[in-house]
């Protein structure tokens, strides 16, 4: 694979490219890892930044109906929009639908929108295995605005805060007790709650909806990262397209503050340093499966658990002995 020639179609924006080297690092080969990593390191430097959006809401929401409609009125401004959807996956089967291209028609055919649905598999969070990087290869790409669409509302969504300069969370009217609907989590990590649908005979029940958020946000504890007035809860309307305007107009103001105030720049090398954890973290566990001596050690010691040979904790603590005779000579620990 040419690399370069990848990176390079990359940087200038190519939508095929962009699809064909977020393939590359969501695949587990280990030739395309590698490959993967060089083009992460070639693009690394590009200097490029778009503002991050992560966007959860509870099932039937209209989450794509929105973005489709926000999307356009992003592209109609000159804005690039990348959205990286996560569809939840069988845990049957590891099979996902992936219809999100087919959900956002009209967005998918816009030249100035790229739509890339991913499968979430066993990762948790909300978020597919390798989100952290297509967000860097939409950016590369140059894209103003990466949408990150969670596969719906949980405890774990909070985990897309961490790769997103906001967080919006998507609720809908009339759907009964909303305040106990959704974890008090998910609530303290949102800069902006988006009351969806308020349009025809549901306007009134979204404003009274609206209405509980914004009591619930201001009993909430102040936020270091915010100014005055957030988070905060509005309606819009993806159909009409009420308040989408409004609603851009918040989160490019929460923005702006935290640029200014030199919250945004820490926060992203926070997000860094995470990732790098992260990355450390599932490598580790990788090496459980992939390494043969590994894998068949994994194999007695499970087959000890299960007898009732040895207890939970002691095999697990012979487990990552395993691991650390495996570091090299000078690594702390080895």
């Amino acid at each position: 694979m040419d690399v370069e020639a990848l990176a390079a179609s990359v940087e200038a924006g190519e939508r095929r490219a962009l699809a064909r080297a977020i393939t590359l690092i969501e695949s587990a080969r280990p030739d395309h890892r590698a490959a993967a990593v060089r083009l992460s390191e070639r693009l690394a430097g590009c200097g490029r930044q778009a503002l991050r959006i992560g966007l959860s809401g509870t099932p039937g929401v209209g989450k794509s109906t929105f973005i489709e409609a926000f999307g356009l009125m992003l592209t109609a401004q000159g804005l690039r929009v990348a959205v990286l959807a996560v569809d939840p996956s069988s845990a049957r089967s590891g099979g996902s639908i992936l219809g999100d291209k087919t959900r956002m028609e009209r967005l998918s055919r816009d030249p100035a929108a790229f739509i890339r649905p991913s499968p979430a598999q066993s990762h948790l969070g909300g978020v597919a295995r390798r989100t952290r990087e297509a967000v860097a290869l939409c950016e590369a790409a140059g894209f103003d605005v990466v949408l990150v669409e969670t596969v719906g509302v949980g405890q774990s969504e909070t985990v897309v805060a961490e790769m997103a300069d906001l967080f919006v969370l998507l609720l809908a009217p009339a759907g009964g007790d909303e305040l106990q609907g959704v974890k008090r989590g998910i609530m303290e990590i949102a800069d902006l709650i988006l009351v969806n649908k308020a349009d025809g005979e549901l306007r009134a029940p979204a404003q009274r909806t609206c209405a509980d958020y914004a009591g619930a946000l201001r009993l909430l504890r102040k936020r270091p990262h915010d100014p005055e007035g957030f988070p905060k809860a509005m309606t819009v309307s993806a159909v009409s397209g009420d308040g989408l305007e409004a609603a851009w107009d918040e989160m490019r103001a929460l923005a702006d503050w935290r640029k200014a105030e030199g919250h945004w720049e820490r926060r992203r090398a926070e997000q860094a340093r995470g990732w790098f954890v992260e990355e450390v973290r599932q490598g580790l566990l990788a090496r459980l499966t992939a390494e043969p001596a590994m894998r068949a050690r994994m194999q007695r010691l499970g087959d000890a658990v299960s007898a009732g040979e040895t207890s939970v904790t002691a095999a697990a603590e012979e487990m990552l002995a395993a691991l650390g005779e495996g570091l090299p000579p000078d690594a702390p620990g080895g």
